[in-house]
């Protein structure tokens, strides 16, 4: 399967069903869309990509949840909590891909959460 960046999945985010595996603090969880933001290259070689979870709001309130109109209506990315997840265990299915404006909005976002400005 080809992943690219900007590509949506539906991502399980469940902990894992090891005996000494703890839900700890806010993680996100549940299965949820994604966008993908590792490079192309990084998603042909490794086993893992990064990925930024989407939710919904009626109106983005935390101050790293940035909207993607096109992942859907009162979709946004949750870009403090970027991530690494596994392509084989953890990528559900495809959804789709975010427009090149709602990238760009991620990526300034992620930014803003990591203080790379």
């Amino acid at each position: 399967m080809q992943i690219l960046r900007g590509d949506v999945f539906l991502v399980d985010f469940n902990p894992s069903k090891a005996a000494d595996s703890q839900i700890v603090g806010s993680e996100m969880l549940k299965q949820r869309p994604a966008v993908v933001l590792s490079g192309n290259a990084i998603n042909r070689v490794r086993r893992t990509v990064i990925v930024v979870p989407l939710s919904t709001a009626p109106s983005p309130v935390e101050i790293f949840a940035v909207p993607v109109p096109s992942a859907g209506l009162l979709s946004v990315a949750v870009c403090d909590q970027v991530t690494a997840v596994n392509k084989a265990t953890r990528l559900v299915k495809k959804l789709g891909t975010l427009s090149k404006v709602d990238l760009k909005a991620v990526e300034a976002g992620l930014k803003d959460a990591l203080d790379l400005i």
